[in-house]
């Protein structure tokens, strides 16, 4: 793993949401992103090279809806940037860690993106990130 390349939070609307962030962080919101796959649309913020994922569900039935159900806004997950994520599943599912999904998937700021089970991470959704070139 290369670094954190973001950190995700889950929130109930985006329009109350980005201008929190933005005073809070002291930034602007770079980026808006619907990601129908996932139904979410996401907001992004860059401080020094860690960015923070803002994730507002599109559909009651989405993974962030239900989070949102069971815990409330606040963090979802914690993305870390990998040079290989195919290499990177492989070594962790040999390593004993549970993926989500056996294949990444594309998601939102031109990356692909896999998930590990929080059962087998103390609890904390990790999820890997590769640039699309």
């Amino acid at each position: 793993m290369l670094k954190v390349e973001h950190i995700g939070i889950a929130v109930q609307s985006l329009q109350n949401s980005i201008p929190l962030f933005e005073a809070l962080l002291n930034t602007s919101c770079y980026k808006q992103e619907q990601v129908d796959s996932e139904a979410v649309r996401t907001a992004f913020f860059r401080k020094g090279e860690t960015k923070v994922e803002l994730l507002e569900p599109t559909s009651p039935e989405s993974v962030i809806a239900r989070f949102l159900e069971k815990k409330g806004e606040g963090m979802h997950h914690i993305a870390f940037d990998v040079a290989d994520i195919h290499a990177e599943m492989a070594r962790l599912a040999a390593a004993g860690f549970t993926l989500l999904h056996p294949e990444p998937k594309k998601g939102a700021d031109n990356k692909l993106v896999c998930f590990l089970h929080p059962k087998g991470t103390n609890g904390v959704l990790v999820e890997l990130c590769q640039e699309i070139f």
